[in-house]
């Protein structure tokens, strides 16, 4: 009977479990707060880089590579720079083109 109970438990847990997968855990260890409702980082920015031949693709890139380190160190569900909030963007041109830095705190839906 025991084994049976084990299984159904295990059963009902797999989709939370599975939803999850994706979030290294790493991102708890930060003050959270909700926000417009989303969970987000109270106080810490994550950064991001980027060049392009114009502003809108400087920036892209630079959103990409915040979107990169983001999800490396927390995972997908905190990676979306459409989530993000408290977001700052810089340029600067130069002979080549653009270049562009963007801040933001992560946040998940």
């Amino acid at each position: 009977m025991r084994r049976i109970h084990l299984a159904i438990v295990a059963a009902a847990l797999v989709p939370s479990i599975a939803a999850r997968a994706d979030d290294t855990g790493l991102a708890y260890a930060h003050d959270l707060r909700k926000e417009g409702g989303r969970l987000c980082m109270s106080d810490h920015y994550h950064s991001g880089s980027g060049t392009g031949r114009t502003k809108a693709a400087a920036q892209a890139a630079a959103a990409r590579s915040w979107t990169d380190f983001t999800n490396f160190e927390y995972g997908t569900v905190w990676a979306r720079w459409s989530l993000a909030t408290s977001k700052s963007v810089r340029f600067t041109k130069d002979a080549s083109g653009w270049s562009a830095d963007v801040d933001a705190r992560p946040c998940r839906g």
